[in-house]
């Protein structure tokens, strides 16, 4: 039994979140100076992820917009620098803004992250219509950022999550978004009560019944602290157990803070999977 769980395992690609804000719930104020960033990318990267994910704006319980200015501002050289130094690597924007879309996908990014799932920005879809070579992550979140974990409530918050993906992926295939570059996210603390979050995780199978690429954003967040009381940068623990979970549910990619420790968990897994017998 025990070799027939290892022998199924499917290691997915890590995503490491490179925060250009000053208020994310984990590492708000870390890297808004360039130099910062580019060396915290770089350990990233050493450390073992394919992507990077760079945020300009804070999308954590309670916060505020900012604008489009203002978080291109933050993001453009951040982003430039980063195409010339790792060209290998994959780059995605964390955005729901169209005109900071358009603007990183001329600088090169190759994945738009965008949590409102084409909601947010009606001019969204038609900047991702265009650019045949870029992928898109559709995420569901209930509510807003500023007011999501007021009393987030479902009847079933799996069929409603997996009704949610449905409609936006045929809403980006309608708009000329195929779906091989579509990435759906369900968004584990986005909207979301401790219950519902572990439902989620418990069912994370389901969503490659959607026919696109999942990816699982469970690093750090608070629904770790709820299970096991701990301060945002002790909770490895949680996450690892996330990761775990999304492994046994072949999901193609993680975003995550801690990238080293979950390069070495995977390769772990890897090895395990691999090995003859004796």
């Amino acid at each position: 039994m025990y070799q027939k769980v290892i022998n199924n395992i499917k290691l997915p690609e890590i995503m490491g979140i490179l925060n250009l804000t000053e208020d994310s719930f984990s590492d708000g104020g870390y890297y808004l100076s360039d130099a910062a960033a580019l060396e915290h990318a770089g350990k990233l990267v050493r450390d073992g992820a394919t992507i990077l994910d760079l945020g300009a704006e804070s999308t954590r319980p309670g916060s505020m917009e900012i604008s489009a200015e203002l978080e291109w501002q933050r993001l453009a050289p951040v982003l430039q620098a980063l195409k010339e130094k790792h060209p290998h690597i994959q780059i995605s924007i964390d955005t729901q803004k169209a005109i900071v879309a358009k603007q990183a996908i001329a600088l090169g990014a190759d994945i738009i992250n965008d949590i409102s799932a084409l909601q947010y920005d009606p001019d969204m879809a038609e900047v991702l219509s265009t650019a045949k070579h870029v992928k898109v992550v559709l995420m569901h979140m209930q509510g807003r950022p500023q007011t999501m974990q007021f009393a987030p409530r479902y009847t079933d918050v799996v069929k409603e999550v997996y009704r949610f993906l449905e409609q936006r992926i045929n809403y980006a295939e309608q708009c000329g978004i195929t779906k091989d570059r579509i990435i759906v996210d369900p968004g584990i603390g986005f909207g979301k009560t401790l219950q519902h979050n572990l439902l989620l995780l418990k069912h994370l199978d389901v969503f490659h019944e959607l026919g696109c690429a999942v990816l699982l954003g469970a690093s750090r967040k608070r629904f770790i602290d709820q299970i096991y009381p701990a301060d945002v940068h002790h909770r490895i623990g949680g996450s690892l157990a996330s990761a775990m979970l999304a492994c046994l549910c072949g999901v193609q990619m993680i975003r995550v803070h801690d990238v080293l420790e979950h390069a070495q968990f995977i390769r772990t897994l890897a090895a395990l999977n691999t090995v003859g017998e004796l």
